[in-house]
């Protein structure tokens, strides 16, 4: 394939494939109905390791590098983008911050019991009135006068996995008046008095990824359960997002990839006037666009995954690679999929085939994590270095 991609890469993305076609699939569409989380399956992945696979292995990961991640998770969002996007969550959000910017203690207590899917992770940085711009943010945490911890109030919005996360990596301002200068990020634990879990979000795609808001109501977080130091907070979720872009572009391809294939069978298969339409020039220019456009889109992240691996070794920034794999495939993961309707005609419409699910599901792709207008605002500064 490419000399980039060893063997142990190859056995991670095969058996990655594997247990999406054998466990996943099979129950995909019945997850995406009732909008149930998957926690059955979801263990299954932590007991494979695709819950920590950049983790290293004394903290309960699999230690490999960002490119059997994104193999692996083009792979899991092929037979589901739910399951994939919890798994990103888990990666890139939560065990990315953690093991760059956590105590020995921390990585202990939270990393460990993630990274092996014993427990679930997630992150929150979004508010109702707080999205991209993240300085507005009205959710405070205060230290108490004994300096052992701080109370922390607010409602935070739009949180993956909240209404069943264990840990949750929360940003919120320590000092209002340094805006983006003053976030602060904690880790929270949700069985402790003063969090409760919001309403759930019934969204369009991704359902059987859960979703809600999360309130805190004078939670104490103990000071040792700050991550980085105050008014890090930021850095530290930039940074994190740089990490969680590849995993949604990986996404990205896996969902195009899933409706690519569907869409080549199809056309093998359904004839119209005595021919396949796989026979029929408007047909075939449709595939070969989309092709084009899915391996375009799977180099971008292969190119981004190298990145994030050099960025380890020598320091460097990565934001670039990241955000031009994240609008390139996100956008890709969208066209192709109403292509692929289009090719599927009545039938892509209907529920009896995933199609339609494939096009629900891109859509957040282009939403979080940034949106495709922030990721051209964050590709033209790093060209420009004007801000």
């Amino acid at each position: 394939m490419f000399d980039f991609i060893s063997e142990e890469h190859e056995a991670i993305q095969l058996a990655a494939r594997d247990f999406a076609q054998k466990e996943i699939s099979p129950i995909a569409a019945h997850f995406d109905e009732t909008g149930d989380f998957p926690l059955e399956t979801i263990r299954k992945m932590g007991q494979m390791g695709f819950m920590g696979i950049e983790v290293p292995e004394k903290y309960g990961g699999v230690g490999m590098d960002t490119m059997a991640y994104v193999l692996a998770m083009i792979e899991i969002c092929k037979a589901d983008a739910s399951h994939g996007t919890i798994m990103s969550v888990n990666n890139s959000l939560f065990c990315h911050g953690l093991i760059h910017y956590g105590t020995e203690d921390q990585k202990q207590r939270f990393l460990v019991p993630v990274a092996s899917g014993q427990k679930i992770g997630a992150y929150s940085l979004t508010e109702p009135m707080s999205g991209s711009d993240a300085g507005t943010m009205t959710s405070r945490a205060e230290l108490n006068d004994t300096k052992t911890h701080y109370i922390i109030n607010g409602i935070k919005s739009w949180v993956t996995s909240a209404p069943v996360a264990d840990y949750i990596v929360v940003f919120t301002m320590t000092d209002p008046t340094k805006k983006h200068g003053g976030i602060t990020a904690f880790l929270i634990e949700t069985d402790k008095v003063g969090f409760e879990r919001g309403k759930k979000e019934p969204k369009l795609g991704i359902r059987a990824s859960a979703t809600s808001e999360i309130i805190f109501d004078n939670y104490k977080c103990p000071v040792e359960n700050r991550m980085g130091e105050e008014g890090e907070g930021f850095k530290i979720a930039l940074s994190v997002l740089d990490a969680g872009r590849i995993g949604i572009a990986a996404q990205a391809v896996g969902i195009a990839d899933a409706a690519l294939e569907a869409s080549i069978n199809y056309a093998q298969e359904r004839e119209a006037f005595g021919r396949k339409i796989g026979q029929f020039q408007m047909i075939q220019q449709k595939l070969a666009d989309m092709k084009c456009r899915v391996e375009a889109s799977r180099l971008l992240v292969y190119q981004a995954a190298l990145a994030k691996t050099h960025a380890a070794e020598t320091g460097a920034r990565f934001t670039l690679e990241a955000g031009m794999a994240k609008l390139f495939a996100s956008e890709t993961a969208m066209w192709v999929t109403t292509e692929a309707i289009q090719i599927h005609g009545g039938m892509g419409y209907s529920k009896e085939l995933p199609l339609e699910r494939y096009f629900r599901d891109a859509k957040i792709t282009e939403i979080y994590e940034g949106t495709s207008e922030i990721q051209r605002m964050i590709i033209a500064r790093s060209l420009t270095g004007l801000r």
